[in-house]
């Protein structure tokens, strides 16, 4: 799924114009943000597509931005415990 505007509620752009803003603040935002998107859209290239429009490599949201997608890169680690296990 595509999506015209990777920000459409505006939460990010505005915690860009947030004087102060900390990074605990920037990560509660970009939750909100994360669960305003629909699942099957490309979260990927949303966060890039918000890091291009948002070019402000010393801001906390930046950091936020750049740690969302490297989560999503990343791939799932193997779950251990009962769910590894073969069922009877």
């Amino acid at each position: 799924m595509t999506i015209a505007d990777p920000d459409p509620k505006k939460l990010v752009h505005e915690s860009y114009r947030i004087e102060g803003i900390t990074l605990e603040e920037c990560r509660s935002i970009f939750l909100d943000w994360a669960l305003s998107v629909p699942m099957d859209a490309d979260h990927i290239a949303l966060i890039k597509q918000l890091m291009q429009r948002h070019d402000v490599p010393d801001h906390p949201m930046t950091e936020v931005l750049k740690a969302g997608l490297d989560t999503y890169e990343s791939k799932p680690k193997r779950r251990g415990g009962f769910r590894s296990r073969p069922r009877p």
